[in-house]
């Protein structure tokens, strides 16, 4: 294949961007490879494979009919209470479970109807709800009339969030005391509000130092830069390799004792890593707990578990580390819903931040009073958890802030499925999915990745450096990064293939690697995938060849 039509200095310029803006540019060229030459007869075989983004192609269909068959009982709850033309009122409490029973027994056959009694009576024999209460919120809310109260979350769907957080996320062993939840609009909200609320609360200030485990999710990276923190940023780089060529993409202990430094204010991770795609090794956890009882006591850890479903036994940091750990998960990529955006941010209520609040200075504590003093008369009470959600609206609308109602209640709907066996059977199609897509790329590819049971597939890196090495020899590799930049086969692969991929160093990775999304493609793609990397890897072998005395 002939090299990309850009020019090194082009190619450099464009590396600039961020992954997800310089993924614009590869779908363009992409686009390009598939519509052909200008004027020429007939179709292009250039097919486009984006594998760009994370964005999957599945959907969880059986809590979604749960949810819309909810909606036409709720709509004869509000019929019941005031009928007049397209007028309906507000749905009553009382007699509304009895009232339930009798719509189930009505519409038998109405799709979804099952799966919703029996996650109704799930939620009632677990958490041992009052039927009508559960019921009416549940009803009440999809109808979507009211404000969110409490605001943080509805009552009943944070204790069913926080049964499939214990379940799905802490391995059935959740710590002793209790956590809270707060709803939000999806991680990416969630994210914004914790870094917003802890720089509000003077945890965080501008310039101070934090961590980021990497490589991470480009976001952790960028969002540090702006204006707005200027943080001081450490890399706790994943650079182990399991033998020459293959990294191993786990942390070796001197990159972890970097956090020992009490400096450090906050510690950044995703869990499994995005895009290595690995759950952090018992090891990694043991060094963390020993550094917060010792050197670090106040560090601050934020853990970002949206793919830890996909993990078999995966247990989050915020189970091990409770007091010190902020959890921030998303629901989106799990049941196919980026577009409903339901995330939850979990913290303990005996945390870190909280006694670091109640440690401040005598001046940040009443700049603090007045900025909270309009919630509570005793202000300085008020937990960060809920500062959350006052910081959420400016603290001056905190009496209408909260996640929409009809959100809330396919949040809970979502968590009860999983909670049954077919939302557990569910789970483990989906790890058989992103791991059929995995062997079929790496089939195609030729290209090996070190064996790993905490492997959660939804993403994989792999740099080209390192197979370069493996393949051809550190002459090979040399003659890479010398002659080419490192987001080079990007280009081609886009320009001459169709296929679209992201560059590792966008994410902090090493800068000639690729993330190849294994969740958005149908699975002979990622085969497809594979040919197509390999055959423009042999490429550069060829040149390299063709360069040598």
């Amino acid at each position: 294949m002939p090299r990309t039509s850009f020019t090194r200095e082009e190619i450099k310029a464009f590396a600039q961007l961020s992954p997800f803006e310089l993924k614009d540019k590869f779908i363009t060229l992409a686009q390009a490879a598939q519509a052909g030459e200008p004027g020429q007869k007939g179709k292009s075989s250039v097919q486009m494979l984006n594998a760009g983004r994370g964005n999957p192609n599945w959907t969880a269909t059986s809590p979604r009919e749960a949810f819309h068959a909810l909606g036409y009982f709720a709509l004869t709850e509000s019929r019941r209470v005031w009928t007049a033309d397209d007028l309906g009122g507000m749905p009553e409490l009382k007699g509304s479970g009895a009232r339930f029973d009798a719509f189930v027994r009505q519409h038998p056959d109405l799709p979804g109807i099952e799966l919703l009694r029996r996650s109704v009576e799930y939620a009632v024999e677990r958490f041992g709800f009052d039927k009508d209460a559960f019921v009416h919120e549940l009803t009440d809310s999809s109808i979507g009339d009211n404000y969110p109260v409490p605001d943080r979350i509805l009552a009943h769907t944070e204790r069913i969030v926080r049964g499939y957080v214990d379940d799905e996320l802490f391995d059935r062993r959740p710590p002793a005391g209790n956590v809270s939840y707060f709803a939000t609009e999806g991680g990416t909200a969630a994210m914004c509000y914790v870094f917003d609320s802890l720089m509000k609360n003077g945890i965080l200030k501008k310039g101070d130092r934090i961590a980021l485990m990497v490589p991470v999710f480009t976001p952790y990276i960028e969002i540090p830069e702006l204006d707005t923190y200027e943080f001081d940023v450490v890399h706790v780089e994943a650079s182990l390799f399991a033998e020459t060529g293959v990294r191993e993409w786990r942390y070796p202990a001197e990159e972890v004792a970097k956090l020992e430094d009490p400096s450090v204010k906050l510690l950044c991770l995703v869990n499994p890593s995005n895009p290595p795609s690995l759950a952090l090794s018992r090891r990694v956890t043991e060094q963390l707990k020993e550094i917060v009882a010792g050197k670090n006591p106040n560090l601050v850890i934020v853990t970002d578990d949206v793919y830890g479903t996909f993990v078999p036994g995966f247990r989050s940091v915020a189970a091990e580390l409770p007091h010190n750990t902020l959890l921030v998960y998303s629901y989106s990529k799990h049941y196919g819903a980026t577009g409903w955006r339901l995330g939850v941010i979990g913290l303990h209520d005996d945390n870190v931040v909280d006694r670091m609040i109640a440690e401040l200075p005598a001046a940040e504590r009443e700049r603090l009073a007045k900025r909270y003093g309009t919630l509570s008369l005793e202000p300085e009470k008020l937990r960060f958890v809920d500062r959350l959600v006052a910081d959420s609206r400016q603290v001056a609308l905190n009496h209408t802030a909260g996640l929409s109602l009809p959100q809330q209640v396919m949040m809970a709907l979502f968590s009860l499925f999983a909670l049954l066996p077919e939302g557990q059977a569910y789970k483990e199609r989906l790890r058989a999915i992103v791991g059929r897509r995995l062997d079929l790329l790496l089939e195609g590819a030729r290209m090996k990745i070190a064996e790993d049971g905490q492997r959660a597939g939804y993403y994989i890196e792999l740099d080209l450096l390192a197979e370069a090495e493996r393949v051809h020899g550190k002459d090979f590799a040399d003659f890479l990064e010398k002659n080419y930049e490192p987001v080079d086969p990007l280009f081609r692969l886009a320009e001459q293939t169709g296929v679209v991929l992201l560059n590792g160093g966008g994410f902090d990775g090493p800068q000639w690697s690729v993330r190849v999304s294994l969740a958005n493609l149908d699975d002979l793609d990622y085969l497809k995938i594979g040919h197509h990397l390999r055959a423009i890897f042999d490429d550069y072998g060829q040149e390299w060849k063709g360069s040598r005395p």
